[in-house]
């Protein structure tokens, strides 16, 4: 059962529109599971927001935990998550959840405190209760990244700082029986998938932290072509953000208004053998967002459908 929006606002049980249903045989030609952001959803209410990617044909949502959507420090946390839970199993979409909230811990300082300031408890609080969300909504990831460094801050400070950080949160995910994904993000600490892989060894490789790829930031900032890199994070995938974007330009972008050449990069996810969420991601969007859903959905089944006949990948 899906759900749609009535005129008040809430979402209640529905019709799945004939048109967009998901099917055994769209996942059987592309071998990938397509789900959308819900910070590109920040004008609904989660309710509605599930109701509507359902709708789509969507196979599930990058859950941002934040001010609007299942705010983890808010009072009944238990009770909202089971709520969440219910309405995500009645609709049979899958989640990953996601912890880029911007001013959900600082109301003045974008993303802060993070891993790698001096005091970090605020986010160590914050990836604590978004590993117990995520146990119990049965998700696939916890995502996470680490950080721009202080001004004045030494690397090698800097690095401890998350080092410790990360191992207390692999620790916290053994705990809940969760996984994490670490994602390199343009102008952090861990940038690239060369920092991502100096990180695991500092850590010791542990099996609880996974990586989370965004594809766009791939063109953003990686050497190699998308496809390559798509390649090389496979050992380490458990999580996918997706995209457009231009070399040098940290913007998300709408399919089509970029540079990536989707179809390879698409089939060296399929490749991979990958068998989570791949989210796009347009925290900017909200102001269309039905409407950009139902794009990106059509743009990545047609260019997963594609996939073997593709131009030089990029």
């Amino acid at each position: 059962m899906t759900g749609t929006v009535t005129d008040q606002g809430h979402a209640q049980p529905g019709p799945v529109r004939t048109d967009a249903v998901r099917t055994d045989a769209v996942r059987a030609d592309t071998g990938l599971r397509f789900g959308y952001g819900t910070n590109g959803f920040a004008g609904h209410r989660l309710t509605e927001a599930i109701a509507v990617l359902a709708d789509l044909g969507y196979d599930g949502i990058a859950l941002t935990l934040d001010h609007c959507h299942l705010d983890p420090f808010a009072p009944g946390l238990s009770r909202r998550v089971a709520r969440v839970a219910r309405r995500l199993a009645e609709t049979g979409l899958d989640t990953v959840v996601e912890t880029g909230a911007r001013y959900l811990l600082d109301p003045w300082t974008k993303h802060a405190p993070t891993l790698v300031d001096e005091d970090p408890s605020r986010r160590l609080e914050y990836l604590g209760l978004a590993m117990r969300v995520a146990a119990d909504l049965n998700a696939g990831a916890v995502s996470l990244w680490s950080g721009v460094p202080a001004p004045g801050v030494p690397s090698r400070v800097a690095w401890e700082r998350l080092v410790h950080g990360c191992g207390w949160a692999v620790a916290e995910a053994d705990r809940h029986g969760v996984v994490l994904g670490f994602e390199p993000e343009p102008g952090m600490l861990v940038d690239t998938l060369d920092a991502y892989e100096l990180l695991r060894r500092r850590l010791g490789d542990p099996p609880a932290l996974g990586l989370t790829l965004d594809i766009g930031h791939c063109r953003c900032l990686e050497a190699a072509p998308v496809s390559d890199c798509v390649v090389r994070a496979g050992p380490h995938l458990v999580n996918v953000q997706i995209e457009d974007m231009r070399r040098g330009v940290h913007e998300h972008l709408e399919f089509g208004q970029g540079e990536i050449d989707f179809p390879p990069v698409l089939d060296a996810l399929r490749r991979t053998g990958f068998p989570g969420l791949v989210s796009v991601e347009l925290p900017r969007h909200s102001h269309a967002a039905p409407q950009l859903a139902a794009r990106s959905l059509a743009f990545l089944r047609a260019a997963a459908g594609a996939a073997h006949g593709t131009r030089t990948p990029r």
